[in-house]
């Protein structure tokens, strides 16, 4: 099966969300456009990996020389606000192996890409690093994962940031002791030699 560009330039829409009980949550990118919507699972390790790379992005930038001074530092409360909903029914279209984040220059506007998770990368799920600058998928190229291609303002990618953040942070909260999630039933904590926390 040839492979498939989804490009939303500029989407009527951007979003992460979630599907499920904290624990429990698939989460989604969501991009839309007129009648089209698509929505990308991924785990939830490569959402904040890619709120925190838009919010080095845009720091970078700003600390360039680019007039982005509407842009403050990164915070959840301000993500928090431009929480919206994913559209109903979540069709996922593909899992992402691999995310990449740009700046086009000429245009000065941010790409995100979510590129479909292949056989190959099936054990490497939670990516370790993002790849950033060069997007090397070239519409033209017939053969390949199918990828999702969204290009944001900088202001709608510092909302889109914060959002990711708050979505993120609204999960199970973090035992105190060890990091680890805590259950409405608490957990077995190793910093407690086992004992239920």
């Amino acid at each position: 099966m040839s492979r498939r560009v989804f490009s939303f330039d500029p989407p009527d829409r951007f979003v992460c969300g979630t599907l499920g009980r904290p624990g429990q949550r698939t989460f989604y990118l969501q991009a839309s456009k007129g009648l089209q919507v698509v929505s990308v699972a991924l785990e939830k390790e490569q959402v904040a990996m890619l709120a925190e790379r838009l919010a080095v992005l845009l720091v970078a930038l700003r600390d360039g020389g680019r007039e982005l001074d509407q842009l403050d530092e990164l915070a959840p409360a301000a993500g928090a606000a431009q929480l919206r909903e994913l559209q109903q029914p979540v069709v996922e279209l593909f899992r992402a192996g691999m995310l990449s984040l740009g700046w086009d220059a000429e245009r000065e506007r941010v790409v995100i890409e979510a590129r479909e998770l292949t056989d190959g990368e099936a054990d490497e799920v939670a990516q370790e690093e993002l790849e950033e600058a060069t997007l090397t998928v070239a519409d033209d190229d017939s053969d390949g994962p199918d990828v999702v291609r969204v290009v944001l303002e900088p202001a709608d990618a510092h909302a889109f940031a914060g959002a990711a953040v708050a979505v993120v942070q609204a999960g199970r909260p973090p035992c105190p002791l060890c990091g680890a999630p805590l259950d409405a039933s608490g957990h077995f904590c190793p910093r407690r030699n086992g004992y239920a926390h």
